[in-house]
């Protein structure tokens, strides 16, 4: 089952990316930099060059062709300045899903942010509030678009601990911590069901293990489906 995964180089990519290749998929990682390939190749990963920002959707659908389930997990983190959203949170997103649509892949998992929201507030950081608006309005463009199936993954503020494996997925959480590691497994589980009910949810530190966890919201797709 093949997978390709944008923003392959950045941390709960890379945990994803291991978790998946040791279960014997195949993984593809788009990359900006040609000096990150080695990384990707150490976690058992395909690296394919290509700038998400400047990237056409048919240059993008070249890199997609035979995947099964596509995870953008690419951000900057914080926008370049209030009101200016940083490419790779909003238009990048919308391209790779329109490379999505031209290559046929319909299993698109979107890597968000708690909070996000095309009206986001932030008054304590306008940089915040736009990265989030972003974040925001690219999520709900593709659960917009009936040609995917889409899952918006919004985890709590990450943390860099061992992980549990114990999450808390639902459409709403509260505000809470997540290991990187638990968020990456959580991704990876996401990429290999056909789809979730509800396609957006948020992801803290809980009780359920994370097996178990994405098992009911699949069944759930599975039932209301």
């Amino acid at each position: 089952m093949p997978v390709v995964i944008a923003g392959g180089h950045g941390r709960v990519a890379l945990l994803t990316t291991r978790l998946l290749t040791d279960r014997g998929l195949r993984v593809t990682g788009i990359i900006r930099h040609p000096e990150q390939a080695a990384t990707l190749q150490a976690v058992g990963a395909l690296p394919a060059l290509a700038d998400l920002t400047t990237a056409t959707p048919e240059k993008l659908a070249q890199l997609l062709t035979g995947a099964h389930a596509i995870l953008y997990a690419a951000g900057t983190g914080l926008s370049d300045a209030p009101g200016h959203a940083n490419p790779v949170d909003h238009d990048a997103v919308l391209t790779l899903a329109d490379a999505a649509r031209l290559a046929g892949v319909h299993r698109f998992v979107l890597l968000s942010a708690m909070g996000a929201h095309p009206a986001a507030h932030h008054p304590a950081d306008p940089l915040v509030e736009t990265f989030l608006r972003a974040k925001g309005r690219a999520d709900h463009d593709l659960l917009s678009r009936p040609d995917l199936d889409t899952t918006v993954l919004r985890p709590a503020w990450f943390r860099d601990g061992p992980g549990t494996g114990l999450v808390h997925l639902a459409a709403h959480t509260g505000p809470g911590e997540i290991d990187r590691p638990d968020a990456a497994a959580v991704l990876a589980h996401l990429l290999t069901v056909p789809a979730t009910t509800p396609r957006l949810l948020e992801l803290t530190r809980g009780a359920t293990p994370v097996h178990q966890a994405v098992t009911r919201i699949a069944a759930r797709s599975l039932t209301d489906g």
